[in-house]
């Protein structure tokens, strides 16, 4: 829950903003706030794994797995090889910012050398972010994930907030703006480093840079870095070639669609984050009856609630873009696309609890493989199916991709690590749950609104039909139920004692 509200809080802050910033800093100033966020999404394989391995690390040390003095060991040898990178990637950024503003970027109003010192000021900013990934990952691992997300929100409001009252009352100016963001990250370091090392019981000796403790953890740093370059590939590579493939306004429709599809990850996410460290931790006391409980629940969980929104955006895609935007013919182009992304991307998300299974065991060899593979097809496949079927051509790609994801990777992942739990999974798990969310939707058609006139008829509408798909699919899920009764009457118990 506390992860939840905290992305959910740092979410609101972002899109509550963003007509202020638009307003003082003119689209072309909130244009490199959005290349800022570009540059932060490259972070997931620039911190070269240091992120999840410091994360599982934490997660064994607090299951008894390290000392004191060598989890700090650690610790110590990673904030200096994450500060040495991010210096370099600081370094890097400001020695190419004048080339980037006068010949990548197409600045019409803002002055060249206004732009190239904004990149400089991001430069730092993204190294102090990369760096604030460490104590993140940290602070996952030892599962203060409630008191990470309440420092999160109030940080989120004091960025965002205070970014509106700097350029109100000192200046309105782009770099003003990102000197005020550098600002809070620098704070947010400070925090979060703070929290970290106060967390962690003194050790005999001052930590130090630890090659050994490096050796330990590379392999598995190592894995990460491959699967992080991989994965990124798979879900950016389809839109490079798309852009050159597709018309401007067919690849528009596209990225509308991917951008909606995005919002999935923000109902598992937050499950993922919380059941991760709980796993390692499970793993590395060798409690088998604990780690496939919780494995089952979060793998549940993860599928009750992102199948109702699946289910009504696959059979009522068009009406939910309507919703969203008003405009009919945007639904009509964008429907088939979004309703072949999300088949995938569900079935994508549906494999992030075995996924951070596969990571409690320090096993990233299967998802490096797969992704190789997955990679090899997805090029050909582009280049023969888009050119005949366009840009549905390319989502039901991103199906069949994923598909192959469940039905092989799956099978392997349970044969390898909990042989005894695939079909658990695959039927208790995924199937009985779904099946709730479809038979939800099937009826509802029979209901649906007969034209795209009034987006309030087709927002009770899909309301309606989602918060049922919810109730069906919860009562279908055995492992949620049970929680979910459990915790109704303890809360029924302490509201009559």
């Amino acid at each position: 829950m506390a992860n939840y509200v905290g992305s959910g809080w740092n979410a609101l802050m972002g899109v509550v903003f963003i007509p202020v910033y638009i307003h003082y800093l003119g689209i072309e100033g909130y244009g490199l706030f959005g290349l800022l966020a570009v540059m932060q999404a490259w972070l997931t394989v620039l911190d070269m794994g240091m992120t999840p391995t410091l994360t599982r690390e934490m997660a064994r040390y607090t299951a008894g797995a390290h000392s004191p003095q060598s989890i700090r060991d650690l610790l110590r040898s990673l904030e200096l090889l994450c500060i040495g990178f991010a210096v370099l990637i600081a370094l890097g950024v400001w020695a190419a910012s004048d080339w980037l503003a006068a010949h990548w970027l197409r600045a019409d109003k803002l002055p060249i050398t206004t732009v190239a010192q904004a990149i400089s000021i991001m430069a730092i900013l993204v190294a102090m972010r990369l760096v604030e990934g460490v104590y993140r990952g940290a602070l996952f691992g030892m599962q203060k994930q409630v008191w990470y997300n309440s420092a999160t929100a109030i940080l989120a409001t004091v960025r965002h907030g205070g970014a509106v009252a700097v350029l109100l009352w000192v200046s309105p100016t782009i770099e003003v703006f990102f000197l005020w963001q550098v600002v809070i990250s620098l704070l947010s370091v400070t925090v979060f480093a703070t929290s970290v090392h106060g967390i962690l019981p003194k050790a005999p000796l001052p930590a130090s840079f630890s090659r050994q403790a490096i050796a330990g953890v590379w392999k598995f740093a190592g894995g990460m870095i491959g699967t992080n370059i991989l994965v990124l590939l798979l879900t950016q590579l389809d839109k490079v070639l798309l852009s050159g493939m597709l018309t401007l306004e067919t690849f528009g429709y596209y990225s509308l669609a991917t951008a909606i599809v995005g919002t999935l990850a923000v109902v598992t996410t937050p499950i993922a984050q919380a059941i991760y460290p709980r796993l390692v931790e499970l793993l590395t006391q060798n409690d088998e009856r604990s780690l496939v409980s919780v494995y089952h629940h979060a793998a549940q969980l993860v599928t009750v609630l992102s199948a109702p929104v699946v289910m009504a955006l696959i059979f009522f895609s068009e009406g939910a873009v309507f919703v969203w935007s008003g405009s009919a013919s945007l639904a009509e182009s964008t429907a088939p696309i979004l309703s072949a992304l999300i088949l995938g991307t569900f079935l994508h998300e549906l494999m992030i609890i075995p996924y951070m299974l596969q990571l409690a065991h320090g096993m990233t060899s299967l998802a490096v493989k797969v992704n190789v593979v997955a990679v090899l097809v997805l090029v050909p496949a582009i280049f023969l199916v888009v050119p005949r079927y366009g840009a549905v051509g390319a989502a039901w790609i991103w199906v069949a991709l994923n598909a192959g994801y469940v039905l092989i990777s799956m099978h392997i992942m349970h044969h390898w690590l909990i042989p005894k739990e695939k079909w658990g999974w695959y039927v208790a798990d995924i199937l009985v749950p779904i099946c709730g969310p479809i038979g939800v939707v099937l009826l509802a058609q029979q209901f649906e609104p007969a034209s795209y006139q009034d987006r309030w008829h087709w927002f009770i509408f899909l309301s309606v039909v989602g918060a049922g798909a919810l109730v069906i699919s919860t009562a279908l899920a055995d492992r949620v139920r049970s929680v979910m009764f459990a915790t109704m009457g303890r809360f029924f118990r302490w509201q009559y004692s």
